[in-house]
């Protein structure tokens, strides 16, 4: 499966796709995802790896100071974003991805926007997110909506959130 923004051109004001390239040879492939020279570079905060279960959704939330990098590693991921900030000239916008590894893509999430993936077939997806921001395990910067009870437009195909 492709990438494909399955939106169109709707772009959600702050929202950046860098294509990336697999670099392959017989030993299997190397993928350069986010460099410290890249126009969309801001700055790093960690890195980790999210996985979610085919049936599962992980979302809705947003941060209000990180800045959040996603690239898909392996399955096959709907990413969903949803523009809830007051001040945005896309207030009300959403964007919905269709990424694998196939052809892959780094996606940059500025805060404000909710968003949040799910595994699409029967495989678990794993998720590299690199945001701007460590984790503060004191104060984190994470607010959740209820994936399934709430008014945006959008939806879930996953029947169970969190």
């Amino acid at each position: 499966m492709k990438f494909k923004n399955v939106t169109g051109d709707i772009m959600i004001k702050g929202v950046e796709v860098k294509h990336l390239k697999l670099i392959k040879d017989e030993r299997g492939f190397v993928m350069e995802m986010l460099r410290c020279d890249d126009e969309i570079f801001k700055k790093f905060g960690q890195a980790y790896v999210s996985a979610c279960n085919p049936g599962y959704v992980k979302g809705w939330h947003h941060h209000k100071i990180q800045t959040d990098n996603f690239v898909v590693l392996e399955g096959k991921a709907r990413i969903l974003l949803y523009d809830d900030r007051q001040d945005s000239p896309t207030k009300g916008e959403h964007m919905e991805f269709i990424v694998s590894r196939e052809d892959p893509v780094l996606i940059q999430i500025p805060p404000g926007i909710l968003h949040g993936f799910e595994a699409l077939g029967k495989k678990p997806i794993f998720v590299i997110s690199i945001p701007t921001e460590p984790y503060n395990y004191k104060n984190p910067d994470e607010f959740r909506v209820d994936p399934f009870e709430n008014d945006i437009p959008v939806k879930w195909r996953a029947k169970k959130g969190r």
